[in-house]
């Protein structure tokens, strides 16, 4: 039987695209656990389960990878920030931030550590991404807080730290899980332990940024 020439291109779109992400899986896995320095391209094709030419069919090197994975990561992981809303209630806005963030970090722990380690190793594939998209991004956002500030809604602090802080709260729980699941130990895990977390930066960064009534 012919198979007509649109529906020959259809279906190989579609198989490159099933292969592209069965490669991209298997380089998420690799990437997060080893870093990029640490990976190698017949790593990433054993645990994708093809031979390394025909990875490279697809992907012809690392570098193009680590950028298709790091590229996803970094659009999800401001996210959340993007709908920080100047508008809204602050300690609704700061609530939702928190609880985004650790909900990334429960669902999505291995492109938290490939974000991780990437900066770790100075940032050599996003720099101009960091100092660019991403500074803006967290420049607007922290007008918001400096607004909020202002307007006595809540207490004066540095918007930047602020946020950093709670990026290093919640991203905690994805970067360092095995620490985190070690101390805590079985009773602690799964669902659970997030709700705790959440509860908890909650009550520290909300509470901290609680204005006194009194004015004191």
């Amino acid at each position: 039987m012919t198979i007509p020439r649109a529906a020959k291109t259809l279906r190989r779109t579609r198989i490159q695209e099933e292969k592209e992400e069965q490669i991209l899986e298997a380089a998420l896995d690799v990437f997060s656990a080893s870093g990029f320095r640490g990976s190698t391209i017949d790593q990433i094709a054993e645990v994708a389960g093809m031979s390394k030419p025909n990875l490279l069919y697809y992907f012809r090197t690392k570098e193009a990878m680590h950028r298709a994975l790091i590229d996803r990561v970094l659009y999800t992981w401001l996210e959340p920030l993007r709908a920080f809303n100047a508008e809204g209630n602050p300690e609704s806005e700061i609530r939702s931030y928190i609880r985004r963030k650790l909900e990334m970090a429960r669902d999505f722990p291995r492109e938290s550590r490939l974000f991780a380690n990437e900066v770790l190793q100075g940032a050599p594939h996003i720099e101009d991404e960091l100092k660019g998209p991403l500074k803006e991004l967290v420049d607007e956002k922290a007008e918001v807080i400096r607004a909020w500030a202002k307007s006595g809604k809540i207490v004066k602090c540095d918007p930047y730290h602020l946020i950093f802080s709670i990026w290093s709260t919640t991203q905690h729980y994805a970067d360092f899980d095995v620490q985190v699941r070690a101390v805590l130990g079985q009773e602690h895990s799964g669902e659970g332990r997030f709700e705790d977390a959440a509860r908890f930066l909650e009550q520290l960064f909300i509470g901290g940024l609680r204005p006194d009534p009194l004015g004191g």
